[in-house]
């Protein structure tokens, strides 16, 4: 008689207390920026997609908090540069409002979206233009982000600029518009 097929693993509920200390030590860890340690974990299985409770992926702390060789881990594993949190940012979102221009080039040139955009329709060129980061708008218009855009209350990236008081790039900006047909 052939063996009756054991039932299938039920899912938990709840993660146990050692699991849940393993995830929050993890969080830790890239917070912290220990890339070595990360690339062992994620070598072994970790999944680079894990989310905290806040829904910030591993990469959105990497990236949040400058520690460009983790995010390089992360993104070489596997991780999702498009992967939001549950404010709707992404990594790049967050690189380019902390004013990080290796990170937000190393998050293109894997794969990051130019055009996403976050809460209230922002992009991260509009995040570089309303907190003066010229290299990172350059950057982003080199790559293909769009000038033009416009946020859900219909700002474009030269009036953001403007209002958030990074007048000098806003006239850096405003030659490079093209005239709308």
């Amino acid at each position: 008689m052939p063996d009756a097929p054991s039932p299938a693993p039920q899912p938990s509920a709840a993660l146990d207390a050692e699991t849940l200390e393993f995830f929050q030590a993890v969080f830790e860890l890239v917070r912290g920026g220990d890339a070595e340690q990360l690339g062992r974990l994620l070598d072994r299985g970790l999944p680079p997609n894990l989310l905290n409770q806040k829904g910030d992926s591993l990469l959105m702390l990497a990236s949040y908090h400058g520690h460009l060789e983790a995010a390089r881990q992360l993104l070489t594993h596997g991780a999702d540069p498009e992967l939001r949190n549950d404010q709707g940012q992404t990594p790049l979102l967050g690189a380019a409002y902390k004013g990080d221009l290796a990170m937000v080039k190393l998050l293109l040139d894997h794969g990051a979206d130019v055009e996403s955009a976050g809460p209230g329709g922002k992009s991260a060129l509009m995040m570089a233009a309303m907190f003066g980061r010229r290299e990172i708008a350059e950057l982003l218009l080199e790559r293909g982000a769009n000038l033009q855009a416009r946020d859900a209350d219909g700002r474009s990236v030269v009036n953001a600029a403007r209002l958030m008081g990074a007048h000098d790039l806003a006239a850096w900006l405003e030659p490079r518009l093209r005239p709308l047909t």
